[in-house]
């Protein structure tokens, strides 16, 4: 069942015969919540989410897929982020949890941004922690209840599950984001420990053959929402799509261009492709696999729900 939390989420359920699928948009969220409060200028704040990312994977679920969105900018608080990933230096008192400040943290993007990109303050003000701490109950935890949901049932249904995280990268990159390049699309797997190598090799190469430049982890390896959820050998693949905002879009602008539609029909090939590719691993899969999955995915689902 479709469904949405105003401002926060909404997700699309497989329409006609299900698969083992299951897309999330963390960035391309609008709607701004009221105590968001950001002083950085307007453009800066909307080249800093994955537009229309969304409405490009808007007919996952004609493929069977599940299908999640953010409603709110990531820049407010990021989904692709640990709840550890906290910058103590925008806070007005010291976080009384544990802090892990990852590499995107010292670039200002962490768990709740500091600085927009390139190099604009966030806000005008520290925020204090129970700011913080609204917007993870309101908004980053709803998002990744909502998805591990899908995607433990999903696998507990079929055995297995693939979970593409999907966003888009700008064409000149931000600081600390590494050069993109000529490439059209970055896979990311986290150098193998998020998804089955022959999945990544086989969108790699699907996308290859609709004529586009692929690289695969490099510059972007993928964060939180493929790291958390994912386990190969449970059945759990996780994979990060990344695509050149300029095959699409007016990055100054912020509008569709005429490349828009025919990216989203080779996005709907890729995603029957996957479909295909999905089913015919179920099918492949022995008695013995199903029950070793099972096993291991109830562990791994245990471990994802306790961490939320």
């Amino acid at each position: 069942m479709d469904s949405e939390i105003a401002g926060v989420l909404y997700t699309k359920a497989p329409r006609g015969d299900a698969a083992p699928l299951v897309f999330d948009s963390p960035h391309s969220g609008t709607v701004a919540p009221l105590d968001f409060g950001a002083v950085a200028p307007a453009d800066a704040l909307r080249n800093s989410r994955d537009s229309f990312v969304d409405d490009l994977f808007r007919d996952a679920p004609d493929y069977g897929a599940y299908l999640q969105a953010a409603l709110f900018p990531r820049a407010y608080i990021d989904p692709n982020r640990s709840l550890r990933d906290i910058d103590p230096r925008m806070l007005e008192e010291p976080w009384p949890g544990p802090v892990t400040a990852g590499d995107k943290t010292h670039y200002g993007h962490g768990l709740v941004w500091r600085l927009c990109p390139p190099n604009h303050e966030m806000y005008d003000h520290k925020l204090s922690v129970a700011a913080v701490r609204r917007r993870i109950d309101e908004y980053w935890r709803p998002y990744h209840g909502h998805l591990s949901d899908a995607i433990f049932s999903t696998r507990q249904r079929f055995g297995q599950v693939w979970h593409l995280n999907c966003h888009s990268m700008p064409s000149t990159s931000a600081p600390g984001e590494g050069a993109v390049g000529q490439a059209d699309f970055v896979l990311g797997d986290r150098d193998g420990a998020t998804c089955s190598p022959g999945f990544t090799h086989w969108v790699g190469e699907t996308l290859r053959a609709m004529g586009y430049v692929v690289r695969v982890n490099d510059p972007y390896k993928g964060v939180e929402l493929v790291r958390a959820y994912s386990d190969p050998a449970a059945g759990h693949h996780s994979l990060q799509i990344e695509i050149n905002r300029a095959i699409y879009m007016d990055e100054i602008r912020c509008e569709r261009h005429q490349g828009f539609e025919p990216l989203r029909a080779d996005l709907g090939r890729l995603m029957a492709g996957m479909r295909d590719y999905a089913r015919d691993a179920i099918a492949g899969m022995s008695e013995v696999d199903r029950a070793r999955g099972d096993s291991a995915g109830d562990s791994a689902g245990t471990r994802a729900r306790t961490a939320l």
